[in-house]
C-alpha cells in the first residue's frame, strides 16, 4: 500500500491546513464554538471555497474525491484546530446522496447546509432500533418522531432524516424551517440540535435506505478518527515542548525518564491510530468497511483516552484550564468516542463480524 497522498490530495492538506492555521488560532476557535451558532459562517464559505467539501465526494456525483482518504485528508486537517464547522453533517448527508440520483451542488458549494438525524433517545448507534415514522401523506410524505444530537444541526437548511417507512429504514428530507429545532453547544465545543418532527412535510430522498446509511455511518467514522489522530498528533506535540520548558529542580523535566517513556508510549498509540485510520479508509468502498470502521473506531477511543489523560497527567494543573489550549484538545479527543458509537458498541460490531 501507498502510504504517500497523491498530488492534489497533497494540495488540498496544505492549503486546508494553511487556511485553518491563519482563520482558527485557539482564541477564535473558542470563541465560536461555545456561542451561538456554534461554528464562523464567515469560515464555513471560507472551507466551502476552498473545495474542501467537494473533497467528500465523487467525480459522478459532482465532487473530486469521495474516497476515504479525501475524507481523511479534510477531517485531519480540522482536527489539528479542532474546527467545530459542521463538516460532518456535510458528509454524513452526501454520502446518504450519493445512492441517489440527487444533485449536490449546493451541498458541495456551502451554499446550503445540511445535517442527518440518525440517533434517538434509546437508540443512539443501533438504527435497528429506530422509532421515527414516516408516512404518505398526499403527493408527499410525513414524519413524526425525535432525533438526538444531530450534529451540525442547529446551523443546518436541511435534515436528512433516518425513518421507518412500511417497516424498512428510510430516508426523508426535512426543511429545518418547518421541524422544531432545539440547537444547542456541545460540552466540546461545536453544536448540536434536538429534531422534533410531528407530522412534519417531507420529501423521499431513498426508500429503502439501511445500506446507504450504514455507508455515510462508515464515513463519518473515517471522518471522526482521521479528526482524532490530527488532535492528537497537536497535543502530543504540545505536551512535548511543555516537558522541555517546564523546570523542576533545576532541571528541564522532559529530561527525566520516565516522563520521555510515557511521551513515547503515548506517540506510540498515535501511529497505531493512524496505521488503523489508513486501513479504514482504504476499505471504505469495500464489503468489509463495517467492520474496520468498527475496528478503528474502537482503537481510536481508548488510543484518544490514554493520550488525552496523559497530556493532562504531564501537564500539571495547567491543563484543566480554559486558557490553555491542552484542555479543548484533550476534552475533543475523548468526546469524538461518543460520536457515531463509542468503543464498547464498536468492540461488539468487531466481535459480531468475527
Amino acid at each position: 500500500m501507498d502510504f504517500d497522498l497523491t498530488e492534489d490530495r497533497q494540495m488540498l492538506s496544505d492549503s486546508l491546513n494553511r487556511f485553518l492555521a491563519d482563520k482558527y488560532p485557539v482564541e477564535h476557535r473558542n470563541k465560536v464554538a461555545y456561542a451561538e451558532p456554534y461554528h464562523d459562517p464567515a469560515l464555513w464559505d471560507g472551507i466551502a471555497e476552498l473545495g474542501a467539501l467537494f473533497a467528500l465526494a465523487s467525480e459522478d456525483k459532482g465532487g473530486f474525491g469521495g474516497s476515504g482518504f479525501d475524507i481523511s485528508v479534510v477531517f485531519e486537517a480540522m482536527g489539528r484546530v479542532i474546527c467545530p464547522e459542521p463538516v460532518l453533517g456535510a458528509l454524513l448527508a452526501s454520502r446518504i446522496l450519493s445512492h441517489t440520483d440527487a444533485d449536490q451542488e449546493a451541498l458541495l458549494s456551502g451554499a446550503v447546509r445540511y445535517a442527518v438525524g440518525l440517533g434517538e433517545i434509546e437508540a443512539p448507534y443501533d438504527l435497528s432500533f429506530i422509532k421515527t415514522e414516516a408516512q404518505k401523506s398526499g403527493d408527499g410524505y410525513t414524519v413524526t418522531g425525535r432525533k438526538s444530537a444531530v450534529y451540525g444541526g442547529q446551523a443546518a437548511e436541511v435534515i436528512l432524516v433516518a425513518a421507518k417507512l412500511d417497516g424498512k429504514l428510510a430516508v426523508l428530507s426535512v426543511k429545518a424551517a418547518d421541524a422544531d429545532v432545539t440547537g444547542y453547544g456541545m460540552m466540546d465545543g461545536g453544536g448540536a440540535a434536538e429534531v422534533l418532527l410531528d407530522g412534519t412535510p417531507a420529501e423521499l430522498v431513498l426508500a429503502d435506505a439501511e445500506a446507504a446509511i450504514q455507508d455515510a455511518v462508515n464515513a463519518g467514522i473515517v471522518a471522526l478518527c482521521s479528526e482524532a489522530v490530527g488532535a492528537m498528533e497537536v497535543l502530543h506535540a504540545m505536551t512535548v515542548d511543555y516537558l522541555k520548558q517546564r523546570k523542576q529542580f533545576g532541571r528541564a523535566i522532559g529530561s527525566f525518564q520516565a516522563l520521555q517513556h510515557r511521551a513515547v508510549d503515548m506517540l506510540t498509540e498515535i501511529e497505531q491510530s493512524r496505521s488503523i485510520v489508513i486501513k479504514a479508509a482504504s476499505e471504505l468502498n469495500g464489503e468489509d468497511a463495517t467492520k474496520f470502521c468498527a475496528m478503528a473506531k474502537n482503537l481510536i477511543g481508548r488510543a484518544g483516552r490514554l493520550v488525552a489523560e496523559e497530556a493532562i497527567q504531564m501537564h500539571g494543573g495547567i491543563a484543566m484550564t480554559w486558557e490553555y489550549p491542552g484542555s479543548h484538545y484533550a476534552k475533543r479527543i475523548i468526546m469524538i468516542d461518543a460520536q457515531l458509537g463509542d468503543t464498547d458498541y464498536q468492540l461488539a460490531k468487531v466481535a459480531s463480524a468475527a
